[in-house]
């Protein structure tokens, strides 16, 4: 794989273009930020304001992130053109690659373990607002939405057999391809293997009982009650959906990394 850092969104954009053009058999991917307008949290001790984080995440942009780094996974001829945002931390390759789930036309799984996967992959069940990054069930098919595809995946069963495998439409709902075997991948880039996520949110925990100590010995029993009601707020989100705003403050725990150590990301 070749990654081309330019030095802006516009530049990309157009190096972008033109590599399509150039290279039509390689997978020419598109790595910058997706805020369409970001406003970090901030807290102003002169008049005791706090400013809550506040970002509007462009869908297009977002889609071709997970994009660019499925085409890692999957081919060697990929070409990323990316701005300086492939530096900043995207959570563990590793945690990342071993959610990944494989169907094939011909095997034998339960309808509910396919579900279950795909919610411990951050895909939300909503058989009505059908959209990126979500799935339905209709009886014995399984519809879902990969937040890294502009078409759809439609997963056939008979019992315990997966029948037949389609990429769709999700406005018409035509079948554009039949295939073999779909492999789909996680729609966050934070996420942690189930087995481990009792041990991140116990990690988080470890550290607000040390952070609100330091707080409350200094007097700063305001800061210390607002810390601690956001990170529960965030940490009971996290237990019940898989995620919460600004989840990435917390990658350093869902990667495993010690304090101080550089964060995995694109490069």
């Amino acid at each position: 794989p070749t990654l081309v850092i330019s030095h802006n969104k516009t530049l990309a954009a157009q190096l972008f273009s033109e590599f399509s053009s150039l290279f039509p058999d390689n997978r020419v991917e598109y790595f910058v930020s997706y805020y369409d307008y970001y406003q970090p949290e901030a807290y102003v001790p002169q008049t005791d304001t706090y400013i809550e984080k506040d970002a509007s995440i462009n869908d297009k942009i977002d889609r071709m992130r997970h994009s660019a780094t499925r085409s890692l996974l999957e081919h060697r001829d990929t070409i990323i053109v990316a701005s300086v945002s492939c530096i900043y931390g995207l959570g563990s390759p590793e945690d990342y690659r071993e959610m990944i789930l494989a169907i094939e036309v011909g095997e034998e799984v339960e309808r509910s373990k396919i579900l279950k996967k795909l919610v411990e992959m951050r895909y939300e069940r909503n058989d009505i607002d059908f959209s990126r990054g979500k799935f339905r069930v209709i009886g014995d098919i399984i519809e879902l939405f990969p937040v890294y595809e502009k078409e759809a995946v439609r997963i056939e069963l008979w019992g315990d057999e997966i029948e037949r495998i389609s990429l769709f439409d999700p406005v018409t709902r035509h079948t554009k391809k039949h295939l073999e075997k779909v492999y789909i991948y996680p729609a966050t880039h934070y996420l942690a293997p189930p087995e481990r996520l009792e041990y991140v949110l116990e990690s988080i925990r470890k550290e607000l009982k040390q952070r609100l100590k330091k707080l409350k010995s200094q007097e700063k029993l305001l800061e210390a009650q607002r810390l601690e009601s956001r990170t529960n707020y965030d940490l009971e989100m996290i237990t019940e959906v898989g995620y919460c705003t600004g989840i990435e403050n917390y990658s350093r725990y869902f990667s495993g990394r010690a304090p101080g150590e550089r964060p995995s990301c694109l490069i």
